[in-house]
């Protein structure tokens, strides 16, 4: 029996080549389109869960009374709350960011700049699950020990066995020898959490190897740099411990600074708010979802289609059933045949489906940015609602289809009565509706994202960005000869004809500040005002110079106020928002006023014009900007063109000038346009889902006008000879699929309008949604619509009016 329905199924297909090979295309354009994002969401959902301890893992943050959070706390209060509280099983602090340096083989001594490399605790291997490939997790509880990723290993030893072999890193702690003990499998997209090297925390225990560096100290309770993860005993309560832990902080505390520990389940880390942190990778659970979404909608038009062209080509059929009915066939028999061609449709559908995922892979991988494949719906639960999803479509379309042609009265049918039946017409007005609704959403979402993207890469940062360097400062020297070179290294830039200007500092616009910090009052302070975080820069005499920031009172650090030791300084510049954050009412009022910081009194001797030091996603902090004469950075401002002589020229001075440094460099308009890839990404999605659906949308369009002009063939005949014209005949059959699309238009505007003030209110710097955006998704909408008709309708005009009455 199933054979024969394939039979038959298969013989109306070939029967109805125009229909069948659009909803072929279009279910699988559709399928193909669920894939690929079901693959991203996979992947976005899979990130950190193959840690075996994930359900007992819980990330500690501090949060401020504002309910802003960050992962960096003192080192020193893990090992003390384990000994504690019986529920924490075990601890495993690392940080990000504290370790950046310049890495050494002994051997040959090639230096790298190493930016993806951090200091962990002895049981970083055994705490989270990263595969080992040689060495035991344990060494790395050893001082000077350091773990490197199968590609450093590779990078530093080619094809020599690392271990055993010795590296220097030279960061801000000196110069410090490791030992090899253990390799480890790259960590991929799938962790948060991404070293090329792990060197041993143990190893910051000695005083000897900090450089004077206190702060870093591991039992301290002064310096919040480190992350730290708990791993809790079965069925222990975290919410519990969180109360306990937070006590324990204020018998501890100096003073009440109104921050709290929340610890945060490790599960949850990756897709939960940014938290403006150090590891590599967060993801956005509402990008997670509207991708999710989009899927699901553009699959939705593609079932519409087949609904839309089985229910109108459901009359050529009406005889058909009428036969079948008279000679005995069931109801059952009938339902099960037309669900037989509807499995046989969506099988071909998922079959080219499957052709094109497989196809166009690299492309996908290439659009996104990251590595997904198909393996992936298999490493998280997000597959089984897929595959639901489509089965459960597939049934339902097919289901809808086939009993509605089951239905049909024999004796009415067989009469040709069925003909004028308007029954299903609603429906088929109601889908066509719906898929451009869903069109029109996309058109819209695509358009303000786009514009959101551009306000951002076109606004004004305040500062000069154009032909902006930045090159990585030294960090391989004796001490003693450094200052020296560097003062050397300074004087010859300022020789070179192509450098407009020249600076040094701590932290540079586009990247982060030095560190945050409260403790800030002035003598008109409000109770807690204290505790109000501040970002701070530590920066030389020409850094406003360089990026051409200007004064709006008072003046600049000078040279000797920068080459004050950090204790003896008595100088800052604030900032526009930190002057307002202080509670000042004007800038000269400041000036003014001494602002005191902890226990230590600063005087205020310029303030400076706000401006965008990180991305514009995220409104101006308030700055404190401090004289120090750090070289972590050098700013130099080029003249234009030509730029490969001058970098030439740049890297031959700065290697004579610091010996065994790599010469490192980046700019900074490039660095800011970073900020945005996830933006830049998603809009790329947008824009191909956007596209897709307009095309599977107007794949059922033109299937439904063709059947359109099929079935008044002889009307327009008629017609015709008594005179229409074909704009005439065009406007006959368009203006009824357009005025579909309006009421989609007039449907979709307000419904896509909440869901983007939504989108845009995570930005501190937005686009206003302004009326144009809508009337060129109305007119876009409208042009494809009409193309996509007008292509069937003017060929029906065109047509000799004697063929279609030939035969009456």
């Amino acid at each position: 029996m199933l054979l024969n329905y394939l039979k038959i199924a298969y013989r109306n297909l070939i029967r109805n080549r125009v229909f069948s090979l659009i909803n072929i295309v279009g279910l699988g354009l559709g399928i193909a389109a669920f894939v690929f994002i079901l693959e991203y969401v996979s992947l976005e959902k899979s990130v950190n869960q193959f840690h075996a301890n994930l359900p007992q893992m819980y990330r500690v943050l501090n949060e401020d009374i504002e309910g802003n959070s960050w992962p960096e706390i003192v080192p020193g209060f893990a090992p003390l709350a384990q000994e504690k509280f019986p529920e924490i099983k075990e601890y495993c602090r690392f940080e990000e960011g504290v370790a950046q340096g310049v890495v050494q083989n002994v051997a040959d001594n090639v230096p790298f700049r190493e930016m993806d490399i951090g200091y962990a605790e002895g049981n970083f291997f055994s705490f989270f699950s990263f595969p080992l490939l040689h060495g035991q997790a344990a060494s790395l509880a050893q001082p000077n020990v350091v773990f490197l990723s199968e590609s450093a290993a590779h990078k530093y030893f080619a094809d020599d066995d690392p271990m055993g072999k010795l590296l220097v890193l030279n960061n801000q702690f000196g110069k410090t020898t490791y030992t090899v003990k253990g390799t480890y499998a790259d960590m991929t997209d799938q962790s948060d959490i991404r070293y090329d090297m792990v060197f041993s925390l143990e190893t910051l225990r000695n005083p000897a190897n900090l450089n004077t560096n206190d702060w870093a100290n591991l039992d301290n309770f002064d310096s919040e740099y480190i992350n730290t993860f708990l791993l809790l005993k079965e069925n222990a309560d975290y919410r519990k411990l969180e109360a306990k832990i937070n006590a324990l902080r204020q018998e501890v505390a100096e003073e009440d600074t109104g921050v709290k520990f929340r610890l945060q389940p490790a599960a949850t880390i990756h897709l939960a708010a940014s938290l403006n942190e150090s590891l590599q990778t967060t993801g956005n659970i509402k990008y997670v979802y509207m991708l999710a979404g989009i899927a699901l909608l553009i699959l939705l038009i593609a079932w519409f289609n087949y609904v839309n062209l089985s229910t109108a080509n459901s009359l050529k059929r009406a005889g058909e059933v009428g036969v079948r009915k008279s000679v005995g066939a069931t109801q059952g028999n009938l339902i099960g045949q037309f669900l037989s061609e509807s499995l046989l449709t969506n099988l071909l559908g998922f079959g080219l489906a499957l052709v094109l995922v497989v196809s166009m892979q690299p492309f996908f991988v290439a659009l996104i940015g990251k590595d997904v494949s198909l393996e992936m719906l298999g490493e998280t639960p997000v597959w089984a609602y897929g595959l639901g999803m489509l089965l459960a479509g597939t049934l339902l379309s097919g289901f809808y289809t086939a009993w509605m042609l089951s239905n049909f009265e024999p004796i009415e049918t067989l009469k040709g009565k069925v003909t004028t039946n308007t029954k299903g017409i609603w429906l088929r007005k109601g889908l066509v509706v719906g898929q451009f609704v869903i069109s029109t959403c996309l058109i819209l979402a695509t358009i303000v994202i786009y514009s959101q993207l551009q306000y951002m890469q076109n606004m004004d940062l305040g500062i000069q960005s154009e032909q902006m360097l930045v090159v990585q400062g030294p960090q391989i020297g004796q001490d003693s000869a450094i200052a020296i070179r560097k003062s050397a290294f300074a004087g010859a830039l300022a020789q070179e004809s192509f450098v407009e200007e020249y600076g040094t500092s701590g932290s540079v616009p586009g990247r982060y500040y030095n560190f945050k910090t409260s403790g800030f009052t002035q003598p008109g302070s409000r109770p807690k005002d204290e505790l109000k975080a501040y970002a701070f820069a530590l920066i030389g005499d020409r850094y406003l110079k360089t990026y051409g920031i200007p004064l709006v009172a008072g003046r600049n650090f000078t040279p000797q106020e920068v080459a004050v030791e950090w204790n003896d300084n008595s100088k800052v510049l604030l900032n526009e928002r930190a002057v307002a954050e202080l509670g000042f009412r004007s800038p000269e009022e400041a000036l003014r006023t001494k602002v005191k910081w902890d226990e230590r009194y600063l005087d205020v001797i310029g303030v400076v014009a706000d401006y965008h030091h990180t991305s514009v996603q995220n409104s101006i902090d308030p700055i404190i900007f401090y004289p120090q004469n750090s070289t972590s950075y050098y700013s130099i401002r080029l003249t234009p063109d030509r730029m490969g002589e001058k970098m030439a020229t740049l890297e031959k001075l700065y290697k004579s000038s610091f010996p065994g440094n790599p010469f490192e460099y980046f700019f900074v308009d490039e660095n800011y346009q970073k900020a945005y890839a996830e933006e830049r990404q998603y809009s790329q999605l947008f824009t191909v889902a956007s596209i897709l659906a307009i095309f599977i949308a107007c794949l059922g369009l033109f299937g439904l006008a063709t059947f359109t002009v099929e079935s008044r063939t002889k009307e327009i005949g008629v017609r015709k000879v008594l005179g229409a014209s074909v704009t005439s005949i065009v406007t006959l059959l368009s203006k009824d699929f357009l005025k579909l699309v309006g009421v989609a238009i007039l449907v979709a505007s307000p419904v896509a309008a909440y869901f983007l003030k939504q989108w845009l209110q995570d930005f501190a710097y937005r686009i206003d949604i302004e009326w144009w955006v809508y009337g060129l998704a109305a007119v876009l909408a409208v042009s494809i619509a009409f193309i996509t008709v007008g292509y069937q309708s003017i060929k029906a005009g065109l047509m000799n009016p004697v063929d279609s009455l030939r035969s009456e």
